[in-house]
C-alpha cells in the first residue's frame, strides 16, 4: 500500500474515534455528575518484518477530568451533591461497588434507595433500605433519617448513612458504564473505606463538568483534520493511478 495512502487512512480512522469522544462529552453536557473524557492522538510505529520507517496515528483516552461541576439547587430532599472531593458509593447492575457524583435518588417499592438510573445506593452495611416513612432528611454527613409512618412529625429516627469514599484520584478510572472505579492495579482488599470527613449538600445536584463551547471547537478542528486526511488519500490514489498509466505507456 502507498505510504501516503496508509497514513491518510489511519489518520482518518483515529480522527473519527477522537470525534466520537468529544461528541460523547457534548451529549452529556446536561448529565448530572458527568465527568468528561480527554482525547489525544500520538504516533505509533508499525511493527513487522520490515524497516521501522512507517508510523500510524492512534487516538486514545489518556484519562478523565475528575474536577467538580457546579452545584445546582433543586430543593428536593433526595438530591445530594458532595462538597469538595469524594464520591458516593453505589452498587451497579453487576453487583460491583462503583463511585459516582450523581446524587439524584429515589425509593423503590421495596424501600431500597436507588439512583434515578436504578443503581442501589450503599450505606454503612450495604444497600440503604428504609421502612415506611412520612418524611426523610439527609444530613450534611450523609446520615439518612426518617419520620416513621404515623409517628410524630418531630421524631426523626436515624436509619443509615450514605457511604462516602475518597480514594486517591490517580487510582481511579472511568468505566464504559460511565461510573468511576479503581484501576485493576490499584485494587484493594475488601471494600473501599468510608471517609467520615466528607460532606454533602442536600437539595443540590452537581452539574456535568463539560464545557460545551470547548467540545464544539474541538469537534470542528477534528472535522477539518478529517477533511485533510481524506484529501491526502485522494491525492495518493491519483498519484498511484498516474504512475500506473505511465508504466503502461512505456
Amino acid at each position: 500500500m502507498d505510504k501516503a495512502l496508509y497514513i491518510g487512512m489511519s489518520g482518518a480512522k483515529q480522527n473519527m474515534l477522537s470525534q466520537r469522544a468529544h461528541a460523547n462529552n457534548l451529549a452529556n453536557v446536561n448529565t448530572t455528575g458527568f465527568k468528561k473524557d480527554f482525547a489525544q492522538a500520538r504516533s505509533m510505529p508499525v511493527f513487522g518484518e520490515h524497516h521501522p520507517t512507517r508510523a500510524y496515528a492512534m487516538a486514545e483516552r489518556p484519562g478523565t477530568d475528575l474536577s467538580a461541576g457546579a452545584l445546582m439547587q433543586t430543593d428536593r430532599k433526595m438530591d445530594v451533591a458532595i462538597e469538595g472531593d469524594g464520591w458516593l458509593a453505589i452498587q451497579n447492575n453487576l453487583g460491583e461497588e462503583v463511585f459516582t457524583r450523581s446524587g439524584s435518588m429515589q425509593i423503590d417499592v421495596n424501600g431500597l434507595m436507588r439512583l434515578a438510573s436504578g443503581e442501589m445506593v450503599l450505606g454503612n452495611g450495604g444497600p440503604v433500605a428504609l421502612p415506611p416513612f412520612d418524611n426523610l432528611q439527609i444530613g450534611a454527613d450523609g446520615t439518612v433519617s426518617i419520620v416513621p409512618a404515623g409517628g410524630p412529625p418531630d421524631q426523626l429516627v436515624e436509619v443509615d448513612r450514605l457511604k462516602l469514599v475518597n480514594p486517591p484520584p490517580e487510582a481511579l478510572e472511568k468505566g464504559l458504564d460511565g461510573f468511576i472505579r479503581r484501576k485493576p492495579d490499584q485494587a484493594i482488599d475488601g471494600e473501599e473505606p468510608v471517609d467520615a470527613a466528607l460532606r454533602v449538600a442536600s437539595g443540590f445536584l452537581e452539574s456535568s463538568n463539560v464545557n460545551a463551547v470547548e467540545e464544539m471547537v474541538s469537534n470542528l478542528q477534528l472535522s477539518r483534520q478529517y477533511e485533510m486526511q481524506v484529501k491526502v488519500m485522494r491525492t495518493a490514489n491519483e498519484n498511484s493511478e498516474a504512475a500506473a498509466r505511465l508504466l503502461q505507456n512505456l
